[in-house]
């Protein structure tokens, strides 16, 4: 009997789209390695970014995105790349916006854990939202620091961000599912989540 293809799922979007939270409800259902950025990095760069005297909760600074953003993207990678190696399926949590933009990351990922489409299927969730004002609810009710400098920026914030990102892997179209998680997350539309990426 052939072995069922691991599965890579990225759930991605913006900030308080509930990416963590579908990605959870879905890890109930589907066993895998539970990749989230924020917890791989975040203690680090707080640190980091309190050695230099700047804000711990600022991801949008110069600084972190010259030092730090890829330092937390390429260490949850390497991560991801043990864990394929090693047989798991795997779910990352974090926007990859530019990752996504980069038409050999995937395949450079997969060959770096030894592994191809033939063995590992490769989903991508987008994790959006209707509106912004539902958005900024959810950072509130969150009550994460990191989330200080969005709530005080929000005019500038809710301007820059985009609720579906370029996606330039060469996947095909039914392997990228655009979630719409406004509402309560109920457990029909877990079904739906489920079924895209069991492939039913």
């Amino acid at each position: 009997m052939q072995n069922p293809k691991q599965k890579l799922v990225f759930f991605v979007g913006v900030a308080g789209t509930g990416k963590t939270t579908v990605a959870r409800k879905l890890a109930e259902r589907m066993q895998a390695a539970f990749l989230d950025r924020d917890t791989v990095g975040g203690r680090f760069v707080e640190k980091i970014l309190e050695m230099n005297g700047l804000d711990v909760n600022d991801r949008d600074s110069d600084f972190y995105k010259k030092h730090l953003r890829d330092l937390e993207y390429d260490t949850t990678k390497d991560i991801c790349i043990e864990n394929l190696a090693a047989g798991q399926s795997v779910f990352m949590i974090s926007p990859f916006t530019a990752e996504l933009k980069n038409r050999a990351w995937i395949d450079e990922v997969l060959a770096a854990a030894g592994k191809s489409r033939e063995t590992v299927d490769v989903k991508v969730i987008v994790v959006a939202l209707k509106d912004m004002e539902t958005q900024k609810e959810r950072i509130i009710e969150r009550q994460t620091e990191r989330d200080t400098w969005k709530l005080e920026h929000w005019d500038d914030f809710k301007h820059r961000v985009q609720f579906v990102p370029e996606i330039n892997w060469d996947i095909p179209a039914s392997s990228i599912l655009v979630f719409d998680n406004s509402g309560d997350l109920t457990e029909e539309k877990v079904d739906s989540v489920y079924r895209f990426v069991a492939g039913e």
